[in-house]
């Protein structure tokens, strides 16, 4: 080989070798970018087909397969410990079990499996009912055994019965006390769901039971062995599923009973969600302040409801969370996440409190709890807007709370286009009726449940002689929940927007609509 190949050789290698540093160093930053560009909140969706369509980014969801009814969390252990009603066998099998889930602050969730199994014995699947920490011991399973009265189709014919279920590992796993219940059934179709508190002023425990149209009271010293005190009866809201009794302290002082249930108004016009009264509770029977009830939502989907205690609050009776199932007995299995292999979500966890608005009338208010503003990663804001017609905005999104007060002064109808195609042809709207005096959600121009297309508009009554309201809008990719003013009215609805659907239109009818300190906080769990 002569002097100038060798050169040429030698200077090829030297460029090749130059070259490959270049690439790795070229690649190397590359990869340090995408890391870094990782460690954020994504600010844009990935690709389609990428990532689940409609499982819940901030509200709570069944691993897989199917749940229904939420059982009222309990804290111990510096977590709120929930258990929930959960079929692993669904769609091709029937049956509940209790289901456990842990968490902090009500928002990131750790699974914990099978909590109650189901056919353990011939007394069926366990369903609904309550857990308590018996801290005094009086059911002799030990200081701070958790116990649970849940309702089983006997092998007594399938009645309703209740039996008791204990745990003495932290609430992990429940051991069945008796084939034989603690509570027979005695003599009628519909005798289930208990719901457990320690009376503290009666030093006693106390029990409300879901039979046909009435709630039932009994009273017991040791969970084991129960005494009928009195009922409480009710008129055209169907049959009762799922009772609640707590105190609660309004924002007057005054302290009040509320007496709650799971029941259907449909035939009076009403919803079908959590229906309460408030009153006096002296240990034997409950006297309400008016005989027809309030409802804590007015939309399609906030059933099974269940209230629990602040732990951490400094005085438990002024606030309480309050959650619930978000789906609907005519479509429950219409539900199109099961392409994703699961069917059930929650609402978000509520702080409610009480308060008076006359002589001895008191009502339940909601908002979200305070701890979503933990997830905000971006947050946009438009001062004001005055709208006619319409006014589609920049900003989109699928995950979010949207904030905002509305004005008018002569009006029909405004409010806001939400999950809104790019043309315009579908989309949920939120907004204020105000020539018929009602707010609403509307959910027919989008993916929705109802074949029927009976429940496409929830709506709720609306004073319209003040000429503003307040909307506070949580967005999620299966659900949307409406708080309106002080939280007095909710409307809580699935809905099923396509992945790209993301915009976010004002609207009016009949004049002009004042927006103002409009506030979109984008979410994301961490």
């Amino acid at each position: 080989m002569n002097k100038t190949k060798l050169t040429l050789l030698i200077c090829s290698l030297i460029l090749a070798i130059l070259t490959g540093l270049l690439i790795y160093q070229d690649n190397k930053s590359t990869n340090i970018k995408q890391q870094n560009l990782k460690s954020k909140p994504p600010y844009s969706l990935p690709p389609i087909g990428k990532r689940n369509e409609y499982r819940p980014e901030y509200h709570f969801s069944v691993p897989d397969k199917w749940k229904n009814d939420p059982q009222r969390p309990i804290f111990f252990g510096g977590k709120y410990h929930y258990y929930y009603l959960y079929n692993k066998d669904y769609p091709n099998g029937n049956g509940t079990e209790w289901r456990q889930a842990t968490s902090k602050d009500l928002l990131h969730w750790t699974d914990k499996g099978i909590a109650i199994p189901k056919y353990t014995n011939k007394n069926g699947d366990p369903w609904s009912g309550s857990a308590v920490i018996d801290r005094e011991n009086t059911a002799g399973f030990g200081n701070g055994a958790i116990v649970a009265i849940v309702t089983q189709p006997s092998a007594n014919g399938g009645k309703q019965e209740q039996f008791l279920w204990y745990s003495t590992d932290n609430g992990k796993t429940f051991t069945s006390y008796s084939d034989v219940p603690v509570m027979a059934n005695p003599g009628t179709k519909d005798f289930r769901d208990p719901k457990i508190i320690w009376d503290s002023r009666h030093h006693k425990w106390v029990m409300v039971l879901a039979e046909g149209g009435k709630i039932g009271f009994y009273e017991s010293h040791n969970l084991k062995n129960w005494h009928y005190i009195s009922s409480f009866l009710t008129e055209n809201i169907g049959t009762l599923e799922c009772p609640d009794l707590y105190l609660m302290q309004a924002n007057n002082g005054t302290i009040k009973w509320v007496l709650g249930v799971s029941a259907n108004g449909k035939a009076i016009g009403q919803p079908n969600t959590y229906a309460y009264w408030t009153g006096s509770f002296n240990g034997l029977e409950f006297s309400p302040d008016q005989f027809e009830p309030k409802w804590l939502d007015y939309g399609f989907d906030w059933y099974g409801g269940v209230t629990f205690e602040d732990a951490k609050a400094i005085d438990p009776l002024k606030r309480r969370y309050a959650l619930a199932w978000m789906n609907k007995w005519d479509y429950a299995n219409n539900i199109p996440t099961m392409k994703e292999g699961f069917n059930g979500i929650d609402s978000i966890v509520r702080e409610i409190e009480l308060k008076s608005t006359g002589i001895n009338e008191y009502v339940l208010t909601s908002k979200p709890i305070e701890t979503i503003n933990a997830l905000v990663y971006s947050k946009d804001y438009i001062k004001q807007l005055k709208v006619t017609g319409t006014k589609t905005l920049a900003i989109t999104g699928d995950v979010y709370q949207l904030d905002t007060d509305i004005s008018w002064s002569d009006l029909k109808n405004a409010g806001i286009r939400l999950r809104e195609s790019a043309d315009k042809r579908r989309h949920v709207d939120v907004g204020i009726f105000i020539e018929q005096h009602y707010s609403y959600v509307n959910r027919a121009y989008t993916g929705q449940p109802d074949k029927s297309h009976q429940y496409l508009e929830s709506q709720a009554p609306f004073d319209v002689s003040k000429k503003n309201v307040h909307l506070k809008i949580l967005v999620d990719r299966s659900s949307i929940e409406v708080f309106v003013d002080d939280g007095r009215v909710v409307h809580s609805n699935l809905i099923f927007p396509k992945t790209t659907d993301q915009g976010i239109t004002l609207f009016s009818v009949g004049g002009k609509a004042v927006f103002k300190d409009l506030v979109i906080k984008h979410l994301k769990v961490q």
